[in-house]
């Protein structure tokens, strides 16, 4: 299943059903079938997700200096961050806040 995150101050975003539950949990919803994020709750979503992210290599930072492995720090390398998948969400949330609409997702 697909999350399909969708506002009118921005073009839709869609994301695998695992990724779309992490970031909706991360924002303090609840993962359903469809929710919101109203305008006033966009800057706490905004805050929340960026926490995350700067929580997620924070974590990464202290396991490249605690000299894992060569193999394991390949296949971190390879792996798609929390930065690089909540970029957009962020970036629609911005952009949403700005206009003052909210934000809704479905599956």
């Amino acid at each position: 299943m697909l999350y399909k995150f969708k506002s009118r101050a921005a073009a839709d975003l869609i994301m695998l059903e695992p990724q779309g539950r992490q970031v909706v949990t991360i924002m303090g919803k609840t993962p359903g079938a469809s929710g919101i994020v109203t305008a006033a709750q966009i800057p706490a979503a905004i805050a929340a997700l960026e926490s995350a992210v700067a929580s997620e290599e924070a974590q990464q930072a202290s396991a490249d200096a605690g000299g894992e492995d060569e193999a394991s720090t390949e296949d971190r390398a390879e792996a798609v961050r929390l930065r690089q998948r909540v970029a957009p969400l962020i970036d629609m949330l911005k952009r949403s806040a700005a206009a003052d609409v909210d934000v809704v997702w479905g599956v």
